[in-house]
């Protein structure tokens, strides 16, 4: 299949042109009722979005950027992390859905399991408009409005001004909580011993690549050691951590840390955005003068934004731990399972903590780590639900989330179709529901 057939749509139709898209992004001017609204469009907003409006309830899903994604768009993070027990697929639904269509596409290889970032962003637009669900990009959270123990409405902001907006659900997509803490939600930060989180990365891809030139990785790392010990790099991380991607020449690196810095605060990230550009472009030079396969590579791209891996983590009925993780524990709620180990990136300097479930096991997230404390008509879909920071460590990767956000989505809606609020759900009624969806449980 050639480039162009590849980035083309499979009808031929322009977006300004699509039915989907004309009837779909929203006027905040109209006057118009939700029951969901889904706050971030990441990994987490966009399944739990899709998940309810399927159910036949109306959604507004509300994106910061121009794009859906979050962090396999915007921070660039790739490949998919394992999905598999064993020899055994634990996660599907509408992740599944994703790959299938990554596939018609020809954006993903299913051998390293890296996808086209640019082909991601074009089929999420498709399956959030198709589901039906309204959406408004380029727009940002500003705050919750609470009465006694339900929120509301939110506030947002975007070129059109300021507008407030409200639903009988809402669904925390943010990644960082931003919804949770405005309304009230207790929640931690960082580790126990210091509050420290894990590090940031700056991902990029370089093109030029002469793969078939390239050393074996114990050869690269053995030369990222000495030039640390030269001071030619000065990089926390131990090692370079690189993947192939779907393009033959473009290699993917995830190997810039950015350590002691906080991703709820404005400094801390522009820090970060500034450190982990130096670091690249450290480590790029260094390659190119080290390795003749590296010679001719130039950066093709980085995260829009930085990859932020843990901030808030907000507590709910229930709180993951290791041991959950580490023993595979099932919960009759489990609502997404995952096989992915306990993976903690040192927050203060070298090292990475792997601790993983025993071979061929999964563990299960229980539907209470998504419902927080004091709020009554919030649920949490992303990555900061209701978990210790060893166990955030294993339950944060892109195929766990969308499965998270799934049943945040169909929660939601179930709570619109009895009346009912998240705490009141029969979990072994939206087990079925999820099932009905696709996902594995």
């Amino acid at each position: 299949m050639d480039a162009t057939a590849r980035h083309s749509s499979p009808d031929n139709t322009l977006y300004a042109d699509h039915p989907y898209f004309q009837n779909r992004v929203v006027n905040l001017n109209a006057s118009k009722k939700y029951d969901v609204i889904v706050v971030g469009g990441g990994t987490g907003g966009f399944s739990a979005a899709v998940s309810a409006a399927r159910l036949g309830v109306k959604v507004l899903l509300v994106e910061r950027y121009g794009f859906l994604g979050g962090t396999i768009t915007a921070g660039l993070v790739n490949p998919f992390m394992s999905f598999y027990a064993g020899k055994k697929q634990i996660i599907g639904g509408i992740f599944q859905e994703v790959i299938d269509r990554l596939e018609g596409m020809g954006g993903y290889d299913a051998k390293t399991r890296a996808f086209d970032p640019e082909i991601m962003k074009y089929i999420l637009d498709r399956i959030v408009l198709e589901a039906g669900v309204d959406l408004l990009l380029h727009t940002v959270f500003v705050k919750a409005s609470k009465r006694g123990s339900r929120v509301e409405g939110i506030v947002l902001h975007n070129k059109s001004g300021f507008h407030s907006v409200s639903a009988d659900i809402i669904i925390d997509g943010t990644g960082d909580g931003d919804v949770a803490v405005s309304a009230g939600a207790p929640y931690e930060k960082g580790r126990p011993k210091d509050g420290l989180m894990q590090p940031m990365t700056l991902n990029f891809d370089l093109a030029g690549v002469r793969q078939d030139e390239m050393p074996p990785k114990r050869e690269i790392n053995r030369a990222y050691r000495e030039a640390k010990d030269r001071g030619i790099i000065a990089c926390p991380r131990e090692d370079v951590l690189w993947f192939h991607t779907v393009h033959r020449g473009i290699i993917h690196f995830n190997t810039t840390r950015i350590i002691r810095v906080d991703g709820t605060e404005a400094e801390d990230l522009t820090k970060a955005e500034i450190e982990g550009r130096r670091q690249m472009f450290e480590i790029v030079d260094w390659l190119k003068k080290t390795f003749p396969a590296f010679r001719d590579a130039y950066i093709v791209r980085s995260g829009v934004q930085v990859g932020v891996r843990e901030t808030r983590r907000i507590i709910g009925e229930y709180i993951m731990t290791a041991e959950d993780i580490v023993q595979a524990h099932k919960f009759p709620d489990g609502i997404c399972r995952g096989s992915y180990p306990i993976d903690i990136h040192n927050p203060a300097g070298e090292g990475t903590i792997m601790m993983p479930p025993p071979p061929g096991d999964y563990y299960e997230i229980p539907y209470r780590c998504l419902i927080p404390l004091r709020v009554e008509n919030l649920l949490i879909g992303c990555r900061c639900i209701s978990a210790t920071h060893e166990a955030h460590a294993a339950i944060r990767i892109i195929p766990i989330i969308m499965g998270v956000g799934q049943a945040a989505g169909a929660a939601a809606a179930l709570c619109i179709r009895h009346k009912t609020s998240p705490r009141e759900i029969d979990p072994s009624l939206l087990r079925e529901t999820l099932r009905s969806q696709g996902a594995i449980l």
